[in-house]
């Protein structure tokens, strides 16, 4: 069977109340689709609009009529401003159904509270809520989350979104601060080793951060070049090179004098630290561009320097009042041994390589590093027009 994209739009409300990391948690875990593009995106009214009778036509059903009407009202700007939605976009077979499943129905008639069991999304976090007097009008209703039921809605949809979102830049500036210079942007690299497989992490993580009251202004599925890897990482080599030459070469002469039964000279001692300590610490940092881009530093042609690499991972970018330290201290130290628990390293790193995300240490990092990973950019339209 062939597999197609289908979406999961997670609405102005849910995204506003920090619910992001666990609809992502329950669509990851509940499913086996591959999350291909993610963007947070500020609907118009022309949008909510068009996609409002999108969803009125498909049938006369209760749930439809209230999805558009929802749509049509809560989508849009109000007072002047433009609200922030995440789209994000899936691959594999029968993503209709799984992602359907996993958001859960809308129910039209009255439900006992106690017959809910938080299975789906929508079990969690939507709200259906009755008037008193058990007829059937709708006091208040949040969705939590939208999805088609059907790959003719799904690319139907998937093309107005791309008609939307294309040229648009990946950034939400929806707010105006009443002080903005108290206010910082810091970036997040939620890395390659939370996905291996589907499983809830990348959304746990996301869910950790949010308590710091920081808001996302910018997301995207993004895979590293290995140029990319390169420059984004390039100051760790020097570090690496300080802090671990020496004890590379130490280790090195131990060895040597142990298996040959002789004291090695100094000469040969300093030559060891300065050469052989030098490239272990290479080796390292070459260690960390392939676990960050799936490839090697070596034997590669220009073309294949620059092309997206073989692994993936997920890039947020936070706002907010010392949004750098209260990122990094939600995340926890290098070395996951030494974090602090309930800190992110410390629940899902297992070293100082691979320890689960990347935050940046300061506002001059957070532009050198928006700068390298183009975090205006987002690969999700022509993902989606080459894929419908």
């Amino acid at each position: 069977m062939s597999k197609g994209l289908s979406y999961v739009l997670v609405t102005p409300y849910t995204v506003a109340k920090s619910r992001t990391g666990g609809v992502l948690s329950r669509l990851l875990s509940r499913t086996d689709l591959d999350l291909v593009g993610a963007q947070i995106f500020a609907p118009d009214q022309k949008f909510a609009d068009e996609y409002a009778v999108s969803l009125r036509r498909r049938a006369p059903q209760n749930q439809l009529v209230l999805l558009a009407d929802y749509v049509k009202n809560y989508f849009g700007p109000s007072g002047g401003r433009p609200h922030r939605t995440l789209m994000l976009l899936f691959r594999g077979e029968n993503p209709c159904e799984q992602l359907l499943n996993a958001c859960g129905h809308l129910y039209t008639q009255h439900v006992e509270v106690d017959a809910l069991a938080g299975e789906t999304i929508r079990d969690t976090y939507s709200d259906l809520i009755f008037a008193a007097d058990n007829s059937n009008d709708v006091r208040y209703f949040e969705p939590a989350v939208l999805t088609p039921r059907s790959q003719d809605e799904a690319n139907g949809d998937l093309k107005l979104f791309a008609d939307f979102l294309d040229g648009r830049e990946n950034l939400v500036q929806n707010v105006v601060h009443p002080d903005p210079s108290k206010i910082e942007r810091t970036l997040v690299i939620i890395k390659p080793d939370n996905w291996k497989h589907n499983s809830s992490r990348p959304g746990a993580i996301i869910d950790m951060f949010s308590r710091t009251g920081l808001r996302i202004i910018g997301i995207k599925v993004h895979r590293f070049s290995l140029a990319q890897a390169l420059d984004f990482y390039g100051p760790v080599e020097a570090i690496l090179k300080g802090k671990l030459s020496a004890s590379f070469g130490e280790r090195a002469i131990e060895l040597l004098e142990k298996e040959f039964h002789f004291k090695i000279s100094k000469g040969l001692a300093n030559l060891l630290g300065a050469e052989f300590g030098a490239e272990c610490a290479r080796d390292q940092f070459h260690q960390i561009v392939e676990f960050m881009s799936g490839k090697r530093p070596n034997g590669y042609s220009p073309d294949e320097v620059e092309k997206p690499g073989q692994v993936k991972c997920m890039i947020l970018v936070y706002e907010g009042v010392n949004a750098v330290t209260k990122i990094r201290d939600v995340l926890g130290p290098t070395d996951p041994l030494k974090a602090p628990d309930g800190t992110v390293r410390r629940e899902f790193g297992s070293n100082v390589m691979v320890n689960t995300a990347h935050a940046s240490d300061s506002s001059e990092s957070y532009e050198r590093e928006q700068r390298i990973v183009r975090i205006n950019q987002n690969s999700i339209v022509s993902i989606i027009r080459e894929g419908i």
